[in-house]
């Protein structure tokens, strides 16, 4: 009777305990609801928001700053982004379109600046009777004279610094940037400073450029690129210089934990990636949905 009656406490211990032990996971689980972090790439953007008119314009637009809350919810989803210092965005006109026969289109520099919004140096560019910006290259200055062509010739042109061709008018070895995905998409390409592509080869009907990450992709010979290296070099290599500078470029500090090295940090061998081939027909549309209706 005794041994009977210590089991049946022990079983009734361990139920409640069970019991307990789920309540306290299901509370701490529904007291942290799933929360969308951002995706690398063209996903979703935690850092400001850009209020854009409806026409282009070289006005500098206003900004908020998000701090890396997202802007429904107002919960921190990137932990590594502040506030920062309030800028103005000027706005990138990324189509550099010219005639497709005939002589090139010749763009103005007017003004060489620094935008507070990107890494690159940015160029106020007169083009008719229009205003525009674009990133500057590593030598560009006020008063250069600027060409853009979509004529594909049949032997290369010996291309300037800034001027914007399709890559099959270039030789092969040109350092370019801002390079279109599909032809009159815009660049899409190669925007941080101090960066380039380099034109390695024609293969086949496509052009072969080696990007700063040192993978190689295959483009079409219509994709429009501009020629030479984009401003601000010396990006890379200068140092913030306190903790109060990081935190007007928007940075947060880090948790301050001392971790030691482990053997991710050595060094790795491995093989060079494929040509990835860019083209149009990377996404395919969507099926069209047909509706049935029943005859009576």
């Amino acid at each position: 009777m005794a041994l009977n009656k210590l089991f049946s406490s022990l079983t009734i211990n361990s139920n409640l305990i069970s019991r307990r032990a789920i309540h306290i996971s299901a509370v701490n689980f529904a007291s942290k609801p799933p929360i969308e972090k951002p995706k690398p790439g063209f996903g979703k953007s935690y850092r400001r928001i850009v209020h854009f008119p409806e026409k282009y314009t070289v006005k500098p637009l206003e900004v908020t700053n998000l701090a890396g809350r997202d802007p429904v919810t107002g919960r921190v989803v990137a932990k590594g982004i502040g506030g920062g210092i309030k800028h103005k965005y000027h706005w990138i006109d990324w189509l550099r379109d010219g005639p497709t026969e005939g002589p090139p289109q010749e763009e103005k520099v007017i003004q060489v600046m620094e935008d507070g919004c990107r890494t690159a140096h940015i160029a106020l560019v007169a083009v008719g009777e229009k205003l525009k910006y674009i990133l500057a290259t590593e030598n560009m200055k006020a008063g250069d004279i600027l060409k853009t062509s979509r004529y594909l010739p049949r032997i290369p042109v010996r291309a300037n610094e800034g001027d914007a061709y399709v890559l099959g008018a270039l030789p092969t070895g040109t350092l370019v940037h801002c390079i279109e995905k599909e032809p009159g998409q815009g660049g899409l390409y190669v925007h941080a400073a101090g960066t380039y592509g380099t034109i390695l080869r024609r293969q086949d009907d496509r052009i072969v450029v080696q990007m700063p990450s040192k993978r190689t992709f295959s483009f079409s010979p219509l994709c429009m690129a501009v020629v030479g290296r984009l401003s601000n070099v010396d990006h890379g290599d200068t140092p913030i210089g306190s903790p109060q500078r990081n935190r007007w470029l928007g940075n947060r500090p880090r948790s301050g934990l001392w971790k030691r090295k482990d053997g991710r940090h050595g060094r790795k061998i491995r093989p060079p990636k494929p040509v990835k081939e860019i083209s149009a027909s990377m996404n395919p549309p969507p099926a069209k949905i047909v509706r049935l209706t029943m005859v009576p």
